[in-house]
């Protein structure tokens, strides 16, 4: 039996982005673009009308976002793959998009074959990202703060539960001064007043009496 064409989508307020996508889409075997748009409403009406396999979204569209639509599109079927195009990559940007439903992320300037590429993985039903914004994703969570509730340690202050969430992390003084903007001896003075009101001897003593609480698994 044979497979099913992947049937695209443009959607860019740029007709000429759209007219150079939808001329390599046409050198791709068993890809067909079954549509263009340059809004985001229209977006959505297409996508819903056409039921494309996969969608390449520019985000900043006139009258209605590529990150709203692109939610809209998501909420009424799953199915339809959307890969973003754009040339943003701001946090609000790529981590709306991921968000709203997005499977991947490309800047524009990407290369023709990581362009037909990225259209594969996704249309594969797998995530892939822009080197520079697979990067910052992993910054982004290598630089995530374990969150202590407030109700676990009610006798410690907002700083000292922030700081004893990055030593459940692992993180050394040095580090928890460079993440919160600290100097070392501020540090050292916080460490010293959670052991003091937890009463526990060292960083060994804190950690465990966070994992008994299942802060951490």
């Amino acid at each position: 039996m044979a497979e099913q064409p992947l049937r695209v989508l443009l959607v860019d307020d740029h007709p000429m982005m759209r007219e150079g996508l939808s001329a390599l889409l046409a050198t791709v075997p068993g890809t067909t673009v079954v549509g263009e748009c340059g809004d985001g409403e229209g977006a959505v009406a297409m996508a819903l009308e056409l039921q494309p396999s996969l969608i390449l979204m520019d985000l900043n569209l006139p009258k209605l976002s590529g990150i709203e639509a692109t939610r809209r599109i998501t909420l009424a079927n799953p199915q339809i793959a959307i890969l973003v195009l754009t040339m943003l990559e701001d946090d609000d940007s790529v981590f709306g998009a991921m968000r709203a439903g997005a499977r991947g992320y490309l800047l524009k300037g990407a290369g023709k074959e990581e362009v037909i590429r990225a259209i594969n993985v996704v249309a594969a039903g797998e995530a892939i990202f822009s080197p520079q914004i697979a990067q910052r994703l992993m910054q982004y969570f290598a630089n995530m703060r374990p969150v202590i509730p407030a109700n676990a340690f009610p006798e410690l202050t907002d700083r000292e539960r922030e700081v004893l969430g990055l030593i459940v992390d692992g993180k050394s003084n040095m580090q928890i001064a460079e993440l919160l903007s600290l100097s070392p001896k501020t540090v050292s003075n916080h460490i010293s007043t959670i052991f003091s009101k937890l009463q526990v001897l060292d960083r060994a003593q804190a950690v465990a009496r966070a994992r008994q609480l299942h802060l951490e698994e």
